[in-house]
């Protein structure tokens, strides 16, 4: 029953235990004995929360009794450790803050218990969520589940690879570049980056640059992402930029009036593409027009005028630098590397500054534009598969690029505000995952949904999450293999 109870998504789990056929206790114990048994070799989680059983009981006793019950009733969830989580260590990866143990939820982790579901565990990240892979010096370095060779990504590698290996049915992860959508395209997950302000950011640090973070969930289905998005949405009367009121259609299981017009690109000025991540983009496209969605290859040119990778790092290092330099103060010796890298980093010129915001503005005129014609955008998550650890530099089609070239298709929507998922669609000649990424106008997080259900319905891969198989290796010890599909 464990392994079973390890497979289901958390809409399965909810039902389970809402019809009587698991207990909340047979549920969190099951996601406890997978962490014991797989978590030494992978280390997606860094800290255990107290009396996760207990809560399972009185959720039990609860609806034994008739009481009211929430969606996501009995069902345990995992957060990365950048979110606050009242009486549970929440240490961002770093010995600077080892031990801290915040007094208050983050919004989002608190309309998670509010949904019932029931905190389990903190998983692992970059200092202070910095960085596309996973290690810090406080609790070491995240593997992905399909190879340990490899990164789970960053900076929600270890929410990421707990949810893969199935320790984690679903959990809550922050993205300021590629974090959410990185790290679940590197494990073979889904994760929803909703529009700027769509979640909350009260209580998960850092927050700067506000314009550019966002939390979000991650789950094993597109169900689970619709389900938590609906949970966790809407202003909560502290973060400035969360004011759009509550409203939630997912648009699942009906189609549209018309039918969906897609574009999908996999240059347009980002920069070179693993060619299987290329034709896995493709084959999605394919596949939709074949289930009736109006696809086309398109180009955008505000992406071909202006780098957005070059952009965003002009901005973020003029506006994430004091955050950090206030936080690391007088701690300078236990800063990770690329907290330090960060911090040597030239400042940005004020003329620089001023043209990285206007070639900012020029890519949101340019989506603007782009989704009067289109309802939405496919394209790719990572230009890699996941990638091995310590990545400095790859090459690509005869081009050497830096290792954060990854996120080059990932953060304009950063910059722009704009929603976005990642969910797997295929597998690499060595059995990675592969992940496309589904793009929309402001505020239509139903139409990714809509779309990424479709897609999961068309998907090739047949066994979505072998990982679960082969982590039957890992806890035993054995030498790791390749997961195929």
């Amino acid at each position: 029953m464990a392994t079973d109870l390890n497979r289901c998504d958390a809409t399965e789990l909810a039902e389970l235990i809402r019809t009587r056929r698991a207990s909340s206790v047979e549920v969190v114990q099951a996601h406890l004995d997978r962490i014991e048994a797989t978590n030494p070799r992978i280390n997606a989680i860094v800290t255990l929360a107290d009396g996760a059983l207990e809560a399972a009981r009185a959720a039990d006793e609860q609806l034994a009794a008739g009481g009211e019950v929430g969606p996501l009733h009995g069902v345990p969830f995992t957060v990365k450790d950048s979110f606050d989580t009242a009486g549970v260590r929440t240490q961002r990866g770093s010995p600077i803050f080892a031990g801290r143990v915040p007094d208050t939820d983050a919004t989002s982790v608190a309309r998670m218990k509010r949904a019932g579901a029931i905190l389990l565990a903190k998983t692992n990240l970059p200092e202070f969520a910095y960085w596309i892979e996973s290690d810090n010096l406080l609790t070491g370095r995240t593997n992905n589940p399909w190879d340990l060779d490899r990164s789970s990504g960053g900076s929600s590698g270890g929410e990421s690879a707990a949810i893969a290996a199935g320790m984690s049915p679903l959990g809550l992860g922050s993205d300021l570049s590629i974090s959410l959508r990185g790290p679940a395209a590197d494990t073979g997950i889904a994760a929803l980056k909703a529009t700027h302000g769509r979640i909350p950011m009260t209580g998960v640090w850092p927050r700067a640059p506000r314009r550019d973070w966002h939390a979000g969930p991650m789950a094993r289905t597109i169900r689970d992402l619709a389900l938590a998005y609906s949970l966790l949405s809407g202003p909560d009367g502290a973060d400035g930029f969360s004011t759009v009121p509550r409203e939630f259609d997912t648009g699942l299981g009906a189609s549209p009036d018309r039918p969906v017009r897609l574009g999908w690109l996999v240059d347009s000025g980002l920069g070179p593409v693993d060619p299987e991540v290329a034709a896995t983009v493709q084959a999605a496209a394919d596949a939709l027009q074949a289930a009736g969605v109006q696809v086309e290859p398109v180009n955008i040119p505000a992406l071909e005028r202006d780098n957005p990778l070059q952009l965003f790092t002009l901005q973020h290092v003029m506006e994430l630098k004091p955050a950090m330099r206030e936080a690391t103060a007088g701690h300078e010796d236990q800063m990770f590397t690329y907290s330090k890298t960060m911090l040597s980093t030239p400042d940005t010129s004020v003329q620089d500054y001023v043209m990285a915001e206007q070639g900012i503005e020029r890519l949101r005129d340019g989506f603007a534009e782009y989704f009067q014609r289109y309802d939405a955008l496919l394209l790719p998550v990572t230009t890699i598969p996941a990638h091995a650890h310590q990545l400095g530099q790859f090459t690509l089609d005869g081009q050497t690029v830096e290792a954060f070239h990854v996120s080059s298709t990932t953060v304009p929507f950063n910059l722009t505000g704009l929603p976005a998922l990642s969910m797997r669609f295929g597998t690499s000649s060595d059995g990675m995952p592969i992940a496309v990424q589904v793009a929309a106008d402001w505020h239509a997080e139903s139409t990714i949904l809509y779309l990424a259900s479709l897609l999961e319905s068309l998907s090739p891969v047949r066994d979505q999450h072998p990982a679960l198989r082969q982590l039957e290796e890992v806890s035993r010890g054995a030498p790791r293999r390749r997961a195929g599909a």
